[in-house]
């Protein structure tokens, strides 16, 4: 799918690479008969019970008269740091740096609403040691909003393909996601810390995003999601770069050299990062490597 996409989409005039897209109706038309009810009640069922108004409960709470984030150690706290003298003076200096980087009319959005805690909570597995900050912020009429700030760290690339045009690497993820995504989270922008040391982007903690549960897939399943994914792929490198001839040349038209590589990578790389995970918690169990929580 994405070397047969992206064939198509070099051929196209770059406005209607731009304005491509694939909908949830469209995938769901795609699936074999038996499953598109199934899935489509959980998309309906996502969309009911996503963003912060839904989090707010499990998130916060109000203690001593004050709305707070709820510690749910390890996976949410608030560090010493946010109780320290100047702490709010860093704090407003952070999201005063956030609003720069947003267009005109979404600071006046988020300017409609007013910071009422901050605290890390410890993110999954594709952002492993990153720091990760959630920010609670509650409108006049009280209703909240939840936004995530990510550390942003240098390209696994540049040491290959050199430099990013962007030396701020929040600013780097932030342009491609609004680049190559064809709708991007309204508050996605960027910011440093007062050391100028860790770069962060911004989003939404949650915006009705839809976790595809991989594991629970049968090959059928599996191989119309990953057409799905090509598509995808497809799509963002052919708005993101004027060189999708290039890429569908190498790829070859109708070769399929290209999709057995990638497969046959596939498969490696899952079976060594099965033999890594195991010798990880071997180590930790045998003390060649210390298991501890924070930074």
């Amino acid at each position: 799918m994405y070397r047969e996409h992206m064939r198509k989409f070099s051929r196209m005039d770059p406005l209607q690479v731009w304005y491509a897209e694939t909908s949830a109706t469209d995938f769901i038309n795609s699936l074999p008969k038996a499953l598109q009810k199934q899935v489509k009640k959980r998309i309906e069922k996502t969309a009911a019970h996503s963003g912060s108004e839904y989090d707010f409960p499990k998130l916060a709470g109000s203690v001593g008269g004050q709305i707070r984030i709820s510690d749910q150690p390890p996976l949410i706290f608030h560090p010493e740091s946010t109780s320290r003298a100047g702490a709010q003076a860093i704090l407003d200096q952070l999201f005063q740096s956030y609003r720069e980087s947003l267009h005109e009319d979404r600071r006046i959005l988020v300017d409609r609403y007013r910071l009422v805690d901050v605290a890390i909570k410890v993110i999954g597995v594709g952002s492993v040691g990153r720091r990760c900050w959630i920010a609670l912020m509650m409108s006049e009429g009280n209703e909240p909003l939840f936004l995530q700030f990510k550390e942003a760290a240098q390209s696994v690339l540049e040491p290959y393909a050199g430099k990013s045009a962007y030396g701020h690497h929040g600013q780097r993820v932030v342009m491609w996601q609004r680049l190559m995504q064809p709708a991007s989270d309204i508050f996605l922008g960027w910011t440093t810390a007062p050391n100028g040391r860790h770069f962060y982007y911004v989003r939404q903690l949650h915006d009705a995003k839809i976790k595809p549960l991989v594991e629970t897939f049968n090959a059928e399943m599996l191989d119309v999601y990953a057409q799905a994914c090509g598509w995808a792929l497809a799509r963002a490198h052919a708005k993101a770069s004027e060189i999708s001839a290039t890429i569908s040349g190498y790829l070859g038209g109708s070769s399929d050299a290209f999709d057995a590589a990638m497969g046959k990578f596939a498969l490696a790389y899952a079976d060594q990062a099965e033999r890594d995970h195991a010798a990880l918690r071997a180590a930790v169990r045998n003390g060649k490597i210390a298991a501890r929580q924070g930074f």
